[in-house]
């Protein structure tokens, strides 16, 4: 696969409002390990392999088991996630799956009995950015550290 462009050094003023927007998300008192935990699913419906290289080593970093990351694709098999964290998680697959249907009132009863009013809008907004941050990503074809490495080890092989 081949790197289209490189977003950030073609618009690097496009990103300090998207930084902006996260640094509001880490600062929304929701936990970290969820909000990586959204990250994840969210890229892994959208085929974001740069967002899951880097949101799964932040998890990692921070702590998450990576037993959880590895069936987070089957989370609701799993009983591996809190309540909360589920809750969260299914709201996640309604907003970054709008193309589907606008989420159900079953879905946002679920997310009310864990969250607040304002956890919903913070919450919300963490999906929103990380689906803004998947579409850059898939998009432009950017490439994870792994893949940027490869070239290399291949040529010295």
């Amino acid at each position: 696969m081949t790197q289209r462009l490189n977003a950030y050094q073609v618009a690097p003023d496009a990103y300090k409002p998207l930084l902006g927007l996260q640094d509001y998300i880490d600062k929304s008192g929701l936990e970290h390990s969820l909000i990586e935990l959204v990250k994840m699913r969210a890229s892994q419906i959208n085929s974001c392999a740069y967002c899951l290289h880097m949101h799964s080593a932040d998890a990692i970093k921070a702590g998450e088991s990576p037993a959880r990351l590895f069936l987070l694709d089957a989370w609701e098999e799993s009983e591996l996630y809190t309540p909360r964290e589920r809750a969260a998680l299914r709201w996640t697959e309604a907003l970054t799956r709008l193309s589907e249907g606008a989420p159900d009132d079953e879905a946002f009863a679920e997310l009310r009995e864990h969250f607040s009013e304002r956890e919903c809008v913070d919450l919300s907004i963490a999906i929103g950015a990380i689906n803004v941050w998947n579409r850059l990503n898939v998009g432009f074809r950017t490439l994870h550290p792994q893949d940027r490495r490869r070239p290399a080890e291949q040529a010295a092989g």
